[in-house]
């Protein structure tokens, strides 16, 4: 009996530590799971446009930081829920970004050190610097990101005075909005009269001549030479000469003589495209959708994304005595160019030479010590109000800033706005959703019940 009793005891001693074993075993691989899940959060978007996935640009800034940045939402806890959908994205690209969720009410003291002024703040860290999204999107986060880890200031001065594109213009053919996505980039924007004074300030890093439309003197154009050749960096988006209406635009023909000597010749010419591809963007012939790009490191992450360039001349590239040109971008075979710039209607010739045609170039000078870049389109409307978001137009105005600045790290897509999917009906549509749903659904429920009914009576 005494033997037995032993036996029970020793099985019961060994049943007890097997699941003291196993229980032991359960809590650590379930605390390993929560471990890898909190350290690597994994999420997969399903959605047809990448809503819910972070940019090329945003993922290649955070898995290329050298230090550690902190993102801070101040706000009510009822409000963190909305904001985690975005910012916890960051948080699962690198384990150098670290989000933090701060009640305003319950930490009232420190989000007044830390300026915070209203709900729904975001502030990012790094380092010494403190940056402030201007609002809850991707665009305004990774902007903020970008202005916290670069250090000193980047001057992008805009000519003004021959009839360019002003920064300071909200309307259609102004640039406001290229200022803004300039100064959410970390730069500062500027403008120059260089009638009154023709000279390109030293802290100017990029000079950007934005389509004017009368000649430039030249004092205005030595300037111009003298600052590119000199180490300095331009972007110059010159547009056809048209002449007719109110559209004249002179020929420019000193500045363009300047352009020829570096390596690019603008022709007096306006590219169309008869391709049919605009159409689907609702573009016309006038706007040729550019899709073929060089291999430059402005378009070279951009096989995917379209630019659009309204009213666009060709231009031909080759090396200069001290320059080296590179094409961006070209149309079509489906495209023609016609040197008819008197008359606003389109109509083809047996005149017009055939595409594809070199829309914009990149060169640099190699001067005495000294390396000066440059950008040139033939287009300027492609980075005004109404056409900077057209498709890729925004990510090749900020790639062209980037290189010309050099700051190539920064070169790649931008954060997408959120696509418009809304369903459009005319009212005789809206009316036949209405008999079928409302009225003619309701009604065959009612009918199969009778049929039943009938059948069982």
């Amino acid at each position: 009996m005494a033997q037995k009793t032993s036996w029970i005891k020793a099985r019961q001693t060994k049943f007890a530590a097997y699941t003291a074993v196993y229980l032991l075993i359960v809590f650590a691989v379930v605390g390993l799971v929560n471990f890898l899940a909190q350290r690597y959060n994994k999420s997969f978007d399903t959605t047809a446009s990448k809503r819910f996935t972070l940019s090329d640009q945003t993922t290649k800034i955070a898995r290329e930081l050298k230090q550690d940045i902190s993102i801070t939402y101040w706000d009510r806890p009822t409000q963190f829920q909305a904001a985690r959908d975005l910012l916890d994205r960051y948080q699962n690209l690198s384990t150098k970004i670290n989000v933090r969720f701060m009640d305003v009410d319950k930490n009232r003291t420190q989000a007044i050190a830390a300026g915070v002024k209203s709900f729904g703040t975001v502030q990012i860290e790094a380092g010494t610097k403190r940056q402030e999204a201007k609002g809850l999107t991707e665009e305004e986060v990774t902007g903020a990101m970008v202005r916290a880890l670069k250090s000193g200031e980047r001057l992008a001065c805009f000519t003004l005075g021959s009839g360019e594109h002003s920064i300071d213009d909200a309307d259609r053919g102004g640039l406001a909005q290229v200022k803004t996505l300039l100064e959410n980039n970390n730069y500062k924007t500027q403008t120059l009269k260089m009638l009154e004074k023709p000279e390109v300030p030293k802290d100017c890093m990029v000079v950007v001549v934005a389509g004017p439309t009368r000649d430039y003197l030249p004092p205005q154009i030595d300037a111009l030479k003298k600052f590119i050749e000199g180490g300095g960096r331009g972007l110059f988006m010159l547009d056809p000469p048209l002449q007719f209406a109110r559209q004249e635009t002179d020929e420019n023909t000193a500045f363009v003589n300047v352009l020829k000597e570096w390596g690019v010749t603008l022709d007096q010419n306006l590219v169309l495209d008869t391709s049919g591809v605009g159409q689907i963007f609702g573009l016309g012939p006038e706007v040729p959708l550019v899709t073929t790009y060089s291999t430059h490191p402005i378009v070279k992450v951009m096989k995917e994304m379209p630019s659009a360039l309204p009213i666009v001349r060709s231009m031909q590239v080759a090396n200069g005595a001290k320059t080296t040109v590179e094409k961006l971008m070209e149309t079509s075979s489906s495209s023609f160019a016609t040197a008819n710039l008197k008359s606003a209607e389109i109509k083809p010739s047996s005149n017009d030479k055939k595409g594809p045609f070199v829309l914009g170039a990149a060169g640099t000078y190699n001067g005495e010590g000294t390396k000066g870049l440059f950008v040139v389109t033939g287009s300027s409307t492609w980075a005004t109000n109404s056409f900077l978001r057209v498709n890729g137009n925004r990510d090749l105005f900020m790639n062209t800033m980037n290189w010309l600045s050099s700051d190539e790290d920064l070169i790649s897509i931008r954060p997408k706005e959120p696509e418009d999917r809304r369903i459009s009906m005319t009212r005789s549509q809206i009316m036949m959703m209405f008999y079928s749903s409302v009225v003619g659904i309701p009604l065959l429920i009612v009918a199969a019940g009778l049929s039943v009914w009938w059948k069982r009576r």
